[in-house]
């Protein structure tokens, strides 16, 4: 019997393993992903954050090697202390965050910046990058499943995590749009009640 190595040149059974193993990977990340993005309108309630700075340094304790890797910059405002599920908020500024070192200009180190105002009864956080930015058409789109606007050689991703922080804003009781200008910048904002979170029932974004 013939074995992978006999039957092709090394150097073509290595691509093909490699092949098979960044696809795995990928499957694995969107499993990940998906369970997550199921997960948020059947989970149990959680412990709710008391500081939302204590989220927002937990997520970038998560992502400390992709700050490093990218020589990102992340600054932020002093956050508001809101009655939110800490777990979920942490995937969300994570999720926010991740994505704008991400997508960032090829020749240029990201820049983020987290601000917080608070608008009435509620917070208006912001999420604001230098990176490539989008046509502004796609603000909406976005924050479906599946929404991609590169492939996943140019990003690697699974093209749910701005779908997952849809839900989790709306499961606060809050909203969350998009603001963009192509090669100048992206920024995400959402908002959150400054009392108590309300129980909102899902509904997924309407494309125009």
């Amino acid at each position: 019997t013939l074995s992978l190595h006999d039957a092709l040149p090394i150097w073509e059974a290595e691509k093909f393993l490699d092949f098979i193993r960044k696809g795995a990977v990928r499957m694995s990340n969107l499993i990940q992903d998906l369970l997550a993005y199921a997960r948020l309108t059947t989970e149990n309630e959680r412990p709710s954050s008391i500081a939302l700075d204590e989220d927002l340094e937990a997520a970038l304790t998560h992502l400390a090697q992709a700050i490093a890797e990218s020589g990102a910059s992340v600054t932020h405002d002093p956050m508001p202390t809101l009655a939110v599920d800490r777990g979920q908020m942490v995937r969300l500024f994570q999720n926010l965050i991740g994505n704008a070192v991400k997508y960032r200009k090829r020749n240029e180190s990201p820049k983020v910046h987290v601000s917080a105002e608070q608008n009435g009864k509620e917070w208006v956080i912001s999420v604001r990058d230098n990176g490539i930015g989008f046509e502004p058409e796609f603000a909406v789109t976005i924050f479906l499943p599946f929404k991609r606007l590169h492939s996943s050689e140019e990003y690697p991703g699974t093209g749910v995590g701005l779908a997952i922080c849809h839900r989790i804003v709306q499961a606060q009781g809050g909203r969350i749009w998009a603001e963009s200008v192509v090669g100048e910048g992206t920024t995400i904002f959402f908002t959150l009640p400054v009392e108590s979170r309300a129980a909102l029932k899902y509904t997924p974004p309407v494309t125009q």
